[in-house]
């Protein structure tokens, strides 16, 4: 097992080598890998919110003026 002290070394070379800004978006990423790896074991299919909504009507823009 890792020490204290082993953890806190690996936290600071983790922050030298990838730098404040980029760590929340690594960590972002390996949720949504262990989300989707659980799901996948549990049989479960995607995510609803990754599938667009029927309900809602497709927006259309008029370039031409109304007369």
């Amino acid at each position: 097992m890792l020490g204290t002290q082993e953890i806190i070394i690996i936290a600071i070379i983790i922050l030298i080598l990838f730098g404040g800004k980029r760590i929340p978006e690594l960590m972002k990423g390996l949720g949504k890998g262990v989300r989707y790896f659980k799901d996948s074991v549990n049989g479960v299919d995607a995510p609803e919110e990754q599938h667009p909504s029927k309900d809602k009507p497709a927006e259309t823009q008029h370039d031409e003026p109304t007369r």
